[in-house]
């Protein structure tokens, strides 16, 4: 069953389960630093924070073949600009299905405006920097980590985001929903970096007492810990034991939702963390790192060449410089120095590091989410692109839809309806309900959208009393849902008159 600690829970009785579990939890993790550390530094070496190198460091040395460092980039933009594009409405509210239609119509521009109030605080954060590291991470190591923590009073944005290396959190998944709930976190903080971002932490007294320069600076690890409970989620922050100090509790809340969103990009039975592109492609990545380091070789022995010579006495080996205009003595009748020939060519290894370049670009898809840049492409074709996409991103699209975007925008509405910036009304999925209107979410409604527009052609064509059984606030409706409409765009007073319209356009052949 799902641990969980009880909300009575405290002090004493709460650390030895939160220690045995963070344990256990890392236990698991370390099995897959061998992995992460491979696509790490075959795709994202610049991210890499397995090698134990620091910061300004170069970490391609081992790099020849940048394939998969640019389709992991390519990859992570597309999904930036198709999940949560920024300075775009990505999301919105709508009426839940509880609601009654004079009550839905009242309330439909507040909360469009609602949606419009967090899509602004998204703007003015940082969170379209973080959310692109995110991304990274997600392409290359399968799993993600967001912090999504609330800013302090008087700043631009209510939102703050920090992207968390893999290296740095623990992951366990819950047995009840099977999703990322608990998270466990270690970092090394000085005395002003915990008083900064926990002001009601209480330090210990030995710490404080002798608060020098030297102490204030000296490194402390500080663990976090995000476990679910009855009522939601307990949030505990506690200083590590070291020679100054003994494990102390600096601060404990109870939350609605967990500060850190964790998704994956596709999921095995039994494991915890994700599995990525970059591991599908991973043979093929370190193929075609060989074949370029061998090519190099190869065409190093070309440039320079192998050259053999007599032992004759007279030639010296050590004085030999093989620049224009050099003299080499040679004794008579001897070769002299004299090129090696080599016993083959290697042209082949283009022929594979092609094939091995095209495979890894399918397996990153870069060729499928690309940008639509040709100018005698039709709609019919955009539109066959779009559902293409729609249908290879659906099983990624329905992960990150449940363990990001409703995650990300559940907490976003809590924090603003706390601070008293939106209305206060519950985003149950009955009353209000969340509305994902990305571009990768419009693509799955294209379809049905054209669908709906294809079986007005064919009623139209019956005459008017095959019209006149068409609901037409209905159609109206569904076609803006479909189409990423907000709510309060649809006026029912209005409906009519547009469907007079459209079935005119229809008739003529404009549609």
């Amino acid at each position: 069953m799902l641990q969980t600690i009880p909300d009575s829970a405290n002090g004493v009785d709460r650390m030895p389960r939160i220690r045995e579990m963070h344990k256990q939890a890392k236990a698991r993790r370390d099995q897959w630093l061998g992995l992460w550390q491979d696509c790490y530094q075959y795709a994202l070496p610049q991210r890499d924070n397995f090698s134990g190198a620091s910061a300004g460091q170069g970490r391609t040395e081992r790099v020849y073949d940048g394939t998969a460092m640019d389709a992991v980039d390519q990859l992570a933009s597309s999904l930036m600009g198709k999940l949560t594009p920024p300075w775009s409405g990505w999301f919105g509210f709508k009426p839940g299905p509880d609601l009654p239609e004079e009550d839905a119509r009242k309330i439909a521009p507040v909360l469009e405006n609602a949606a419009r109030i967090i899509q602004e605080h998204f703007d003015r954060s940082n969170f379209a920097v973080e959310m692109h590291q995110c991304y990274l991470d997600l392409v290359t190591g399968g799993t993600a980590v967001l912090l999504f923590e609330e800013a302090t009073p008087g700043q631009m944005s209510a939102f703050r985001f920090q992207a968390m290396p893999l290296n740095s959190v623990v992951l366990e998944e819950g047995e009840a929903s099977s999703q990322l709930q608990k998270v466990f976190r270690t970092s090394q903080m000085n005395l002003d970096a915990i008083k900064a971002r926990f002001p009601d932490a209480e330090l210990p007294a030995k710490l404080t007492a002798n608060s020098g320069k030297d102490k204030s600076d000296a490194k402390l690890a500080v663990s976090e810990a995000v476990i679910p409970t009855e009522q939601g989620y307990q949030y505990v922050v506690y200083l590590e034991a070291s020679p100054d100090s003994e494990e102390t509790v600096l601060y404990s809340s109870n939350l609605s939702y967990s500060p850190y969103i964790s998704f994956r990009w596709s999921k095995s039975p039994g494991e915890v963390y994700g599995r990525s592109p970059v591991m599908k492609a991973l043979p093929d990545i370190r193929t075609a790192n060989k074949v370029v380091e061998l090519i190099l070789k190869n065409a190093s022995l070309s440039v320079s060449g192998i050259w053999q010579a007599d032992d004759d006495g007279v030639l010296n080996l050590a004085d030999i410089d093989l620049t224009p205009g050099t003299i080499i003595p040679k004794a008579v009748g001897s070769k002299g120095l004299s090129p090696l020939e080599m016993p083959s060519r290697f042209d082949v290894s283009q022929l594979v590091l092609d094939d091995l370049r095209s495979r890894i670009r399918n397996a990153m898809m870069v060729d499928k989410l690309g940008q639509i840049n040709q100018r005698n492409m039709t709609a019919t074709e955009v539109l066959e692109r779009a559902s293409e996409m729609a249908l290879l991103m659906g099983a990624t699209y329905g992960r990150l839809q449940s363990e990001l975007l409703m995650p990300l925008i559940q907490r976003a509405y809590s924090m603003l309806r706390r601070r008293g910036e939106i209305p206060d009304i519950d985003l149950d999925g009955r009353l209000v309900q969340l509305d994902i209107r990305s571009p990768l979410a419009k693509a799955n409604g294209q379809k049905n959208a054209q669908n709906i527009l294809n079986w007005l052609s064919a009623i139209t064509a019956l005459g008017p009393e095959a019209s006149a059984a068409i609901d037409v606030a209905a159609v109206t409706k569904t076609l803006g849902e479909a189409m990423g409409v907000p709510s309060d765009l649809i006026r029912k007073e209005t409906a009519q008159e547009t469907f007079e319209v459209l079935l005119n356009d229809l008739g003529e052949g404009g549609v």
